[in-house]
């Protein structure tokens, strides 16, 4: 029994309630109040200092393994010319004298003073290791010619596999890092998973939606996080990133969807997100859609029939149209009451496109972090999309329309940080979109627990709940709204228990926790 008094405790309900006292049995709350009822005078008393305590941040949109991944080996955005992406590289080289490749993350042409992506020539130069860097926004990569020589055919002949260059777009994308992926062991991934795991509980997050599925061979990354996610000290829903049903269906998965398979475009970093009008530096380009109408509207058909909760990717207004269109067509096949169907990202979005997503009851899940990045910078942007740019995220038009807004990462897009997103939130670029503080706060709590029908147990510092919260330094409702990011983290709880840094969990520990949870389930 923990009772924690003294407190500014702010609950994220509905009521939008704040107290001082709350009262923990294990992993659960029991009590909520400004003074400690007379059934728990004689316990002890844990003062909180008036520091205040929200519950623990959500992640409403992240590839959790690729994330693990990524972490295992180098990360080349903080690089500032190729000689330095070179070295960090080969550090990480020579740090791991028996690798027989090495996948690296985040090239951006806008980070370093060659003001281009590496090409194959560039890596090349650095070594001879098979060697894939994955574009900052996840949707391209290029490879160096020893890892070139291995690609088996099937890369090679895409047409989004250019040899010149040795970057990897569309379709050879997905293909090569199914390639690449799929020659990692389970140790390495099980290891990147716990510290990954890690580092988001350092940003407070304890609650997460991970799309999953990115080729391994029988999809044994989806098994292998529907069995690990048990062991790990978030709550983590998996959507399967697939377009086959029977494959959800028969694992008793209830969540469907994601990027790869289910990305219906590309990214303004490729310039391949579907536009209704061409882009503004190459007016003959709109994008491009990866399938059909029909192809989506059956798809959304068959998932919705199944029960599934449905996920897909779309950024230009094009495809975000396009997602809408199949979500009412598999809505009026089979009309459910509450499907919670979700949008990513729905970058474009026009005021008809919010209301058609309000009536059909679909959330949309948004990152923030895409406001203010700097592997994807504004004056690029406004190069690419004119006037447009500015319309980016119009999340105050989303709020106000009733839509159910939650806020994540994409990692490994953008590194996972809600005090951060929660700031650009409400320190948009077009000031008119901007959220309020206590808006921001619940797109990182109770309404990604809403989202995904986990609001019995999570999002809220609400009796019944998780006890599972965040310790801030500042009241980030009261301070001023450019003050925000500098709110610092004093304390997480995950489940009524304190997450500390350096207590890392053996594989045994992870194996009992995991068996635990399974009975729990």
């Amino acid at each position: 029994m923990k009772v924690l008094t003294n407190g500014h405790f702010i609950s994220c309900d509905d009521e939008n309630r704040c107290f001082s006292v709350m009262i923990i049995d294990r992993d659960k709350i029991i009590f909520t109040g400004d003074s400690v009822p007379d059934t728990y005078a004689g316990c002890k008393q844990i003062d909180m200092h008036g520091l205040t305590i929200v519950p623990a941040f959500s992640d409403t949109h992240m590839h959790f393994e690729s994330y693990a991944l990524f972490g295992t080996t180098v990360d080349v955005r903080e690089a500032q010319n190729f000689e330095a992406m070179g070295r960090m590289l080969n550090d990480w080289i020579d740090a791991h004298p028996n690798a027989k490749f090495l996948p690296a993350y985040g090239c951006s042409a806008h980070t370093v003073a060659e003001k281009r992506l590496p090409e194959t020539a560039d890596l090349d130069a650095i070594t001879d290791l098979p060697l894939l860097i994955v574009k900052y926004d996840g949707h391209a990569a290029v490879a160096n010619s020893a890892l070139i020589d291995l690609f088996p055919s099937d890369i090679l002949a895409d047409p989004g596999f250019d040899a010149r260059t040795g970057w990897l777009y569309q379709n050879a994308f997905y293909k090569g890092v199914n390639f690449i992926t799929g020659k990692v062991s389970p140790i390495t991934l099980l290891e990147g998973m716990q510290c990954a795991a890690e580092a988001l509980a350092e940003k407070g997050i304890g609650y997460i939606h991970t799309v999953e599925g990115v080729g391994y061979q029988n999809d044994i990354d989806i098994d292998t996080i529907n069995i690990i996610r048990r062991g790990l000290p978030q709550k983590y829903t998996v959507f399967f990133q697939t377009m086959d049903v029977d494959k959800v269906v028969r694992r008793k998965m209830t969540h469907i969807g994601g990027c790869f398979s289910l990305a219906l475009d590309g990214c303004f970093g490729s310039e391949d997100a579907a536009l209704s009008e061409g882009y503004t530096n190459h007016p003959e380009n709109k994008g491009f859609l990866a399938y059909s109408q029909e192809e989506v509207d059956n798809f959304c058909i068959r998932a919705n029939r199944a029960g599934l909760q449905i996920t897909m990717h779309a950024i230009g207004d094009a495809a975000v149209d396009q997602a809408l269109n199949a979500y009412a067509a598999a809505l009026k096949d089979y009309p459910r009451k509450d499907a919670r169907h979700i949008l990513i990202h729905g970058d474009l979005m026009n005021k008809a496109a919010i209301q058609k997503a309000a009536e059909l009851g679909i959330t949309i899940a948004v990152q923030p972090a895409f406001l203010d990045w700097p592997q994807e910078p504004a004056e690029y942007l406004e190069s690419i999309l004119g006037e447009r740019a500015a319309q980016i995220l119009p999340l105050r038009d989303m709020v106000d329309a009733g839509l159910l807004v939650t806020s994540g990462s994409d990692a490994p897009c953008t590194i996972p940080d809600p005090i951060e997103g929660i700031h650009i939130c409400c320190n948009h670029p077009n000031p008119a979109q901007a959220l309020t503080p206590e808006e921001a706060l619940k797109t990182y709590t109770l309404w990604p627990a809403r989202s995904a029908f986990d609001d019995n147990l999570y999002g809220s510092l609400t009796p019944g709940k998780k006890a599972s919260f965040v310790v801030l330094d500042k009241d980030i409702l009261s301070i001023p709204k450019e003050d925000i990011r500098t709110t610092k983290i004093r304390g997480v709880f995950l489940n009524g228990r304190r997450f500390r840094p350096s207590e890392r969990f053996s594989m045994p520990e992870l194996a009992l926790r995991i068996l635990h949870n399974f009975r729990e389930d």
